[in-house]
C-alpha cells in the first residue's frame, strides 16, 4: 500500500513540477523550441522514452529530418508509461495557447474532448492528399472519424491483451501450457505461488487498469465487453460482478507494483516472476539488442499468448498524431505527419516499436516473430477496444475508472469498485 501511495505522490508531484515550469527553464519538455542554423525545430509532443519506443520514434526522427532539410525535429517526449503524465502537461500547455506543433494521442474517444475544445485541425484534406483511406483498414477509419471528419494520423495498432509469461518458471511451476480461461489462469497463479516465484508483476497504477480491462474481456466476451461502453451499458449487473470478483482474486496473486511497466516485465524476463499482462510494446523491450531493450530470447526467455478468455479477440488501441490548432509550425508539423502516415516511417518505426502497422501494404517481411502473429490476427480476429489506451472511453470518463481503481487499490472492496465504475459510466457515457 505505501508503494503506490509513494508513486502516485511522486507521479503527482512530477507533474506539477513539469507544469510549472513551462515558461522557462527546468525539464526537458518544458523548453521552447529554438531555430538554429536556419532551420524550423519542429515541436513533436509524445511519451515515448523507454526502450523499444524511444528506439522506434528515433527511427521516424531521422527520416524526417532527412525528408526535410528546412526543419530539424524537437523532441518534447515526457516520460511515464500511457502517458498520463504527458496528457497532464498538455493540457496546461494548450490551455496557456502554446501547443506543440503536433502530439500523441491514443486514436478513438480519447480525442474527442481535444476536438469539442477545438484543439485539433481536421485532417481530412491529408487523408485525401496522400488516398490514406486506400491504405488504412476501414475499420479502423471508422473508429477514428468524428462526423465525417479525421482529426489524428494513426502510426501503428497495438494489442493490448497479451499475456507474457517466462516458460522456465511456468515449467517449475507445473504449468503445462499458457491458461487459456480465467479460472486456468487463477490456478496457473497458485502453482506459480507455491514456488516462491512472483505470481503476477505488475507496474505503476494504470497497469492495474490495464489488468482490469482484460480481465473483463475475457470474463465478459467480446460483445457483452464492447456492449459496455455504449449507452445503456450495464456496469451494475452480475456478469460484471463476477468479472471484478475474479479481478480481485488475480490481483490477491500481484507481486509489489513496480515504478511501470518496464520494471514488471523485467521481471517476468528475469525469472523472478510468471506471468505479466500487458500490451505489445511490451515485445520491442524484451526482444530488441540492450542498448534498447533486454535483448530476451523469444520462446526462452519470455513467450506470449493472448490475454486468458481472450483468444479470438484483439484489444486494440493506435498511437497517432495531430494537428493542433495555432501550432507555430504548421507546415513542418504536416510535413512530420507524413512521414508518421507514409510506409517508409511506419515500417522503420513499428519493428521496434513492438506494434503492427496502420497501413495495409507494410514490408511484411519486417514482422516477425510476435509481429507476425499480431499481424495475423488483426486481420481476422474481433475487435474490442482498450479503455485504458483511449479507444473505448473519453478523457473524463477514464479519469473516473482510474479513481475507482485507485480506491480499490486501497481498499479491496469489489463493490466499491463496480458501483464506482457504474456512476463514471452514467456520468461519462454517450
Amino acid at each position: 500500500m505505501r508503494r503506490w501511495l509513494a508513486a502516485a505522490s511522486i507521479m503527482m508531484a512530477g507533474v506539477l513540477g513539469l507544469a510549472a515550469c513551462g515558461g522557462g527553464g527546468g525539464g526537458e519538455s518544458s523548453q521552447q523550441p529554438a531555430a538554429g542554423g536556419g532551420k524550423q525545430q519542429v515541436e513533436v509532443f509524445s511519451w515515448w522514452t523507454g526502450p523499444g519506443e524511444a528506439d522506434g520514434l528515433a527511427e521516424m526522427r531521422k527520416i524526417f529530418e532527412q525528408q526535410n532539410s528546412g526543419y530539424s525535429f524537437f523532441d518534447a517526449a515526457v516520460a511515464g508509461g500511457s502517458g498520463d503524465k504527458a496528457k497532464a502537461l498538455l493540457e496546461s500547455k494548450l490551455q496557456a495557447g502554446q501547443p506543440p506543433d503536433t502530439f500523441q494521442g491514443h486514436a478513438g474517444a480519447e480525442l474527442q474532448g481535444y476536438i469539442k475544445a477545438g484543439n485539433l485541425e481536421d485532417l481530412t484534406f491529408l487523408y485525401d492528399e496522400l488516398k490514406l483511406k486506400d491504405v488504412f483498414p476501414q475499420q479502423l477509419v471508422d473508429q477514428i472519424s468524428v462526423d465525417g471528419k479525421i482529426y489524428s494520423v494513426p502510426v501503428n495498432i497495438h494489442r493490448s491483451n497479451v499475456l507474457w509469461f517466462n516458460p522456465g518458471v511456468l515449467k517449475e511451476a507445473g504449468v503445462a501450457a499458457a491458461p487459456k480461461t480465467i479460472d486456468e489462469f487463477i490456478a496457473a497463479l497458485e502453482k506459480v505461488k507455491a514456488t516462491g516465484k512472483i505470481p503476477l508483476s505488475i507496474g505503476s497504477e494504470w497497469t492495474v487498469t490495464h489488468l482490469l480491462e482484460n480481465v473483463l474481456l475475457g470474463s465478459l466476451g467480446t460483445d457483452a465487453y464492447n456492449a459496455l461502453f455504449k449507452p445503456g451499458g450495464n456496469w451494475a449487473g452480475p456478469e460484471v460482478a463476477k468479472a471484478l470478483e475474479s479481478f480481485n482474486k488475480i490481483m490477491s496473486y500481484a507481486g509489489d507494483p513496480q515504478d511501470d511497466w518496464q520494471p514488471a516485465a523485467k521481471q517476468v524476463a528475469d525469472g523472478q516472476a510468471a506471468f505479466n499482462i500487458m500490451g505489445d510494446w511490451a515485445y520491442g523491450y524484451f526482444h530488441n539488442p540492450p542498448e534498447g531493450g533486454l535483448g530476451k530470447t523469444s520462446k526462452t526467455d519470455f513467450d506470449w499468448a493472448p490475454a486468458p478468455g481472450t483468444e479470438g479477440t484483439y484489444l486494440w488501441l493506435s498511437d497517432s498524431f495531430t494537428l493542433p490548432k495555432g501550432a507555430k509550425h504548421r507546415d513542418g508539423a504536416i510535413a512530420w505527419l507524413k512521414v508518421a502516415a507514409g510506409k517508409e516511417g511506419q515500417d522503420a518505426f513499428n519493428p521496434k516499436k513492438g506494434s503492427i502497422p496502420a497501413r495495409t501494404d507494410a514490408d511484411k517481411s519486417l514482422y516477425t516473430d510476435y509481429l507476425a502473429d499480431a499481424l495475423k490476427d488483426w486481420s481476422d480476429n474481433k475487435l474490442a477496444g482498450s479503455v485504458q489506451h483511449g479507444v473505448s472511453v473519453n478523457q473524463p470518463w477514464l479519469a473516473a475508472i482510474t479513481e475507482a481503481v485507485g480506491l480499490y487499490i486501497s481498499s479491496k472492496d469489489v463493490k466499491a469498485l463496480q458501483q464506482g465504475l457504474a456512476d463514471a459510466a452514467t456520468a461519462n457515457a454517450q
